[in-house]
């Protein structure tokens, strides 16, 4: 297809992107989307913007905080935010540090009423003999996770140390209107897809739980199209491993959704091939869900398909073009087809610009 034919309705609007590279790999893998980002800008003439700016220890070390005012109005100013990961050892490895650079992501979760992370999980035929699972356990598997990600006992209040030191408290508080307004974006999802949700808690143990089982029940009665299935997280975990490709769209709290889309990314044989997107009413940010992997900073090393993966997230959820976000995600799968694949992934030889070049030319081939 060409720029002349069903994109073309994409020439005239202007699509202002907020780059927030981050600490670590951030800055590598993020270089890597952008590349491809282009090729799409170029042959579609989108109109791509972009604009960076400070978050985490780069923020911290050049103006104190790890989210600053300048960061948030880009943020806000934008069309979507196209981040890379925080973190820095200076910080991960001092337990009296007062402002360490996750505190920027959570502010940032927060400001921007961030309410809903979503994580696909799939398989991909050529990395089955990377999973540490059996090959006709993940083969196939295709699932989402929902995640709510600014309430629960990452946000709750009160929070702290005791007195004397020796004891410490977090609490975890959910209201009916955060879990429906995830729970919406569950089924919206679900409803694209294989028409099943699956409410992972802990039900028979916490208040908070029972409130969501509540509220997902009520919405789903209001959606008989929608099968609902209900699991206790911690048997929900294992059949994640043991029977994936039963999961459509998982819907879960804060805390669950964190730990359980990180478990999945055995599925798919690394950490590094996983996109997500995080979403509110009126924003929207796009980052891999790995980590800053300081080791391998500036060593070209680091994968960036998750980051280029999130970027085809962008495209589709919030510039509404998911035949452009397609041809992304051909050409993952043609590099990753091919061997052109970083070290994590069946001990892969080429470099993070590598990987990036191949897939930024692949993507010309798709659009």
């Amino acid at each position: 297809m060409n720029r002349f034919g069903i994109f073309e309705f994409q020439l005239l609007v202007m699509k202002k992107i907020a780059v927030l590279p981050g600490d670590g790999i951030g800055p590598e893998v993020i270089d890597q989307a952008l590349k491809v980002l282009e090729v799409v800008n170029q042959r579609l003439e989108c109109g791509f913007e972009y604009e960076r700016a400070l978050v985490g220890a780069a923020a911290i070390d050049a103006v104190g905080n790890p989210y600053p005012e300048e960061t948030h109005q880009i943020c806000i100013a934008c069309d979507a935010i196209l981040f890379g990961a925080i973190g820095d050892p200076k910080y991960d490895n001092n337990p009296k540090a007062t402002i360490r650079p996750e505190q920027g992501l959570l502010a940032m979760r927060s400001a921007l009423g961030l309410y809903a992370n979503i994580r696909p999980v799939k398989s991909y035929d050529a990395l089955l003999e990377s999973s540490p699972l059996k090959n006709h356990i993940v083969k196939d598997v295709d699932f989402v996770v929902v995640r709510e990600l600014i309430g629960g006992i990452y946000f709750g209040k009160p929070r702290g140390r005791a007195e004397d030191g020796k004891s410490a408290f977090d609490t975890c508080t959910y209201s009916y209107d955060e879990i429906l307004r995830v729970t919406k974006k569950a089924f919206e999802l679900a409803k694209m897809r294989r028409k099943k949700v699956t409410l992972l808690d802990k039900a028979n143990v916490l208040a908070t739980s029972r409130l969501w089982r509540e509220v997902v029940a009520e919405y789903a009665g209001m959606h008989p199209e929608i099968e609902v299935d209900y699991q206790f997280i911690d048997s929900g975990a294992m059949h994640v491993i043991q029977k994936p490709r039963t999961f459509d769209v998982i819907l879960t709290e804060n805390l669950f959704g964190d730990i359980i889309s990180d478990e999945a990314s055995v599925i798919a044989g690394s950490l590094g091939i996983l996109p997500s997107a995080s979403i509110g009413d009126t924003a929207a940010l796009y980052e891999p869900i790995h980590g800053s992997y300081p080791q391998a900073a500036g060593q070209n090393r680091a994968n960036p398909l998750a980051t280029i993966l999130s970027a085809a997230m962008m495209l589709d959820y919030s510039f509404k073009m998911p035949d452009a976000a397609k041809a992304i995600e051909k050409a993952v799968d043609k590099a990753i087809n091919e061997g052109f694949v970083t070290e994590d992934i069946n001990n892969g030889k080429y470099g993070t610009k590598e990987v990036g070049d191949k897939v930024a030319e692949f993507t010309g081939l798709y659009l």
